[in-house]
């Protein structure tokens, strides 16, 4: 096996020819070859299904390729491992992240470089000082605390955002010639995504080469590289980001022509639906505001603004401390997400697979999750019958890809996974639907699926709220659009002709100087 040392700066540093893969009788590649060259960044891009995780995982170690062949440091490599790719220089960071939740941050940052070390296999007795030298080294590098209680922090007490960070901290903890990133902007928002910019600028002047696996266009233009486009198992294109508009990737991605207009064409009416006052909470304060019946209404702002604890607020999750909640004029109970669904709100959460979606359960049993009290016959029991209609009935409206509703939620795309879930929110018919990053790891074809989704269902008369730092997702969408900064309302503007700049700058302006 190569190791990541023996390093010829003429050569590339991984070299992909002809990959096959088959899963039963479908062909997940399709003789698939590019070239990764040292010190430069790469964006592989295609919707769900396409073949990309597929690739990655071949690339690194997770599963064997059918044929072809992967050339590292200029060496033929056979039989790679996970344990064999990291010891040549590839280190990757997995959608799931792949963190363990009850160990430390320093632990999850810098365990990875002494098991390789030793082969695989730890030594009963760590070298607890290069642990924590090493995570401190990396832990600067994406712009995260050094601190000993920080590093202390068992990961799983940590927001979904920073546990992203410390994923990247640990992939450029050690000696890497390649780091991949599966999706690595999901949970960040725009000034944590100029401080990874910052990161990948900092891994070139290394001559170390980076590879996005990514559903975001105006991210991949601003990084700047080369795309990879792939679609239905082959490589389709590839090209320098710079020279594509989105719409080209966009339709070389799907075979479409999609744009980034606004989707929302339909004004809403004047009846109050949601009336929110002087609500505070954990992380959040005096925050006040209106939502009319059939409006789309966009809640964002940095990580640290209240957003998020607001959104859990108003699903019931978490108990707002002062203020009240007023749904159809009457104050609603949000004492708890039971409470909550039954004043008529449904909330899908940001993190569709530890929070929302029971993976190995079937597509039809998420559906009707919270509806089965309402499914029961007679005696009690569940009647299939209804469940599986109010199912199908579900999956043909939100247009969910699968052959059969009785297959694991787990076997669909993110996007379908995504509008499983919605459809869960949408039997318990809501008079309020709040989406907490609803596109999150979703590929360019799906949103635009829930997009239409979304403006059908606000053009039914449901109030829609989006929590999200998916700028042009929130401009595309929504009627108007509120800010938040230090738990508090900073600002709301109109979404039409609204500019990202203008939402940008009002999360970032110092107390007392919003954009008005």
């Amino acid at each position: 096996m190569p190791s990541a040392g023996a390093r010829s700066d003429t050569m590339p540093f991984l070299e992909v020819r002809d990959l096959e893969k088959r899963f039963g009788g479908v062909r997940a590649l399709k003789g698939v070859s590019f070239t990764i060259e040292r010190g430069r960044t790469y964006h592989l891009m295609g919707e769900n299904g396409c073949g990309k995780s597929t690739l990655i995982k071949i690339i690194s170690g997770a599963q064997p390729a059918d044929g072809g062949e992967l050339t590292i440091n200029g060496k033929k490599v056979e039989g790679l491992t996970p344990i064999g790719a990291l010891a040549a220089g590839i280190e990757t960071v997995y959608q799931d992240l792949s963190l363990l939740p009850n160990l430390s941050v320093e632990e999850n940052v810098a365990l990875t470089q002494q098991l390789v070390a030793s082969n695989g296999s730890l030594a009963r007795r760590l070298d607890l000082k290069g642990l924590r030298e090493t995570a401190v080294r990396a832990l600067k590098d994406v712009g995260l605390p050094t601190e000993p209680a920080f590093l202390s922090t068992p990961v799983e007490e940590l927001p979904i955002a920073t546990r992203q960070l410390i994923a990247i901290a640990r992939a450029i903890a050690s000696d890497a010639g390649l780091v991949i990133m599966d999706e690595p902007t999901t949970a960040l928002t725009r000034r944590e995504v100029d401080n990874l910019i910052r990161v990948v600028h900092g891994l070139h002047a290394k001559g170390v080469s980076v590879l996005f696996v990514t559903h975001k266009l105006d991210e991949c233009k601003a990084i700047g590289g080369q795309a990879i486009i792939m679609r239905d198992g082959l490589k389709v294109a590839e090209c320098d980001v710079a020279t594509q508009s989105k719409t080209e990737l966009g339709f070389w991605m799907t075979g479409k022509n999609l744009d980034d207009t606004r989707y929302r064409v339909d004004t809403h009416g004047d009846e109050t639906l949601l009336s929110v006052e002087r609500l505070g909470g954990a992380g959040f304060d005096d925050v006040s505001f209106t939502v009319s019946k059939g409006e789309i209404f966009g809640i964002t702002g940095l990580l640290d603004s209240g957003r998020n604890e607001l959104a859990l607020s108003l699903a019931g999750v978490e108990s707002a401390r002062r203020g009240s909640v007023l749904l159809a004029g009457r104050r609603a109970d949000l004492s708890s997400p039971a409470s909550a669904i039954e004043a008529g709100i449904g909330y899908v959460p940001e993190d569709r697979l530890s929070e929302g979606l029971f993976l190995g359960k079937s597509i039809r049993e998420n559906i009707v999750m919270a509806v089965l009290d309402r499914l029961r016959g007679a005696f009690g029991l569940l009647d299939s019958r209804r469940a599986k209609a109010l199912a199908q009935k579900t999956v043909d409206d939100l247009q969910v890809a699968t052959p059969d509703i009785d297959n694991p939620v787990m076997s669909l795309s993110g996007g379908n996974q995504q509008r499983v879930l919605i459809g869960r929110w949408l039997t318990i018919e809501p008079s309020l639907l709040i989406l907490h990053g609803p596109t999150v790891g979703v590929d360019v074809g799906s949103k635009d699926t829930i997009f239409r989704i979304i403006q059908r269902l606000a053009g039914d008369g449901m109030s829609v709220v989006i929590i999200s730092d998916d700028l042009p997702e929130l401009l595309q969408n929504c009627d108007r659009v509120m800010v938040m900064r230090k738990g508090r309302v900073a600002d709301i503007f109109p979404a039409e002709g609204l500019e990202e700049d203008a939402i940008y700058k009002s999360m970032m302006a110092e107390d007392g100087q919003g954009v008005q």
